[in-house]
């Protein structure tokens, strides 16, 4: 069926459309109330080396020379990036930071994307944190931050790493504050209006079609008015008069 004619059957039942359709609004209305709103806040971390540079010198009597952090990236510290990454995407640290499954809260732990090939592309650890409420939203990622740093020292402590040499982390983005995260409850309420119209549409159209064969077998099974049993008719004067009645004998005056 067209468009056209869709409508033209929606306003003919349209007493039936309209409650099932104003019940999916009553639905959404509540399905919105009961859906949780979240609150997300993110910060970014990046691994530096110390300002001497990630060795120590060959001659303790002439030190390394002093250079800019910022200026001094190389592939080992997205190697370091990634395997911090990895670490801190494990069950067990979830675990260890209060998520459970269901709960309140939650974090990720990313290089900026989802791609699990490209984890060395640089010495970004991006930390985003979602939770019920504002203030548990950037708490967690607080959190984060300090035992990501703690697994990083771990780390290079268990490779024995010369602690002068040791990679730091540097906030370039702190933890933003958070905000609120509706898109959850939206597409729960826009499942419930699609549902709601496919509803009050199917209605319709059944309603119709139980209408329309109604009607079809009234009409097929009305009598011919010709058959329809009634009085018989009189007979005329000139019969009264003495001609012969085609039913009785003949009147005589």
């Amino acid at each position: 069926m067209d468009f056209w004619g869709t409508v033209l059957v929606v306003f003919r039942r349209w007493y039936i459309f309209l409650p099932i359709f104003a019940l999916s609004l009553t639905a959404a209305g509540g399905i919105y109330s009961t859906v949780m709103t979240t609150y997300t806040s993110s910060a970014v971390l990046i691994l530096t080396t110390p300002t001497t540079g990630g060795s120590l010198p060959t001659n303790p009597d002439i030190p390394n020379g002093l250079t800019n952090p910022m200026l001094n990236f190389d592939h080992g510290l997205s190697i370091s990036a990634s395997i911090l990454i990895a670490a801190m995407g494990t069950s067990d640290m979830a675990a260890e930071l209060g998520v459970r499954d269901g709960g309140d809260f939650a974090f990720r732990v990313t290089n900026g994307g989802n791609n699990l090939e490209s984890l060395a592309t640089g010495p970004f650890l991006f930390i985003e944190g979602e939770a019920s409420s504002a203030a548990a939203a950037q708490d967690i990622v607080k959190r984060v931050i300090v035992r990501a740093k703690a697994e990083l020292d771990h780390r290079q402590k268990a490779v024995r790493a010369p602690m002068a040499t040791y990679i730091t982390t540097y906030e370039a983005v702190p933890p933003t504050t958070p905000m609120a995260q509706r898109g959850r409850k939206l597409r729960a309420v826009a499942a419930a209006m699609g549902v709601g119209v496919v509803a009050s549409l199917c209605a319709s159209f059944m309603a119709e079609s139980f209408f329309q064969r109604r009607k079809a077998r009234r009409q097929a099974g009305a009598p011919d008015p010709a058959d329809t049993p009634g009085e018989r008719p009189l007979p005329d004067r000139a019969a009264l008069n003495g001609r012969a009645h085609a039913d009785g004998p003949v009147a005589r005056h």
